[in-house]
């Protein structure tokens, strides 16, 4: 998929999206499965082909600065008996970037295409 410049493809805006929820209910951070498991029970789960696609969207993120991340406490893996996470916080960019996506969704909900019909030849 082509991107144009300083826009997010739309896992990346869901990504952002399922992020201000999160935030919203009081977890400021998460970890990709986490993510992943909120798009897999969201209607979006198509856009999630493999939990690379994810990862790498999230570096996407990270690079352009709409979530930070930062290791996991070890001590808290290894208390837990699991490999460490990388955790990620939406940045105030992060939060506009999802208030954008929230917009244009409910825009394209309300602007409806009307649909081509094809001329009889």
């Amino acid at each position: 998929m082509r991107r144009k410049p300083g826009s997010l493809v739309p896992l990346e805006q869901r990504i952002c999206l399922v992020a201000a929820e999160l935030l919203r209910r009081g977890h400021p951070t998460f970890h990709g499965y986490e993510i992943a498991k909120a798009l897999a029970d969201a209607e979006d789960a198509r856009l999630l082909t493999a939990y690379g696609t994810l990862y790498r969207a999230l570096g996407r993120l990270e690079d352009m600065g709409l979530l930070k991340s930062r290791a996991e406490d070890p001590a808290i893996a290894s208390r837990e008996g699991r490999p460490g996470r990388r955790l990620y916080k939406l940045t105030a960019p992060g939060e506009q970037a999802a208030r954008d996506a929230r917009a244009a969704a409910a825009l394209s909900q309300t602007v409806k295409r009307p649909r081509r019909r094809l001329a009889p030849a």
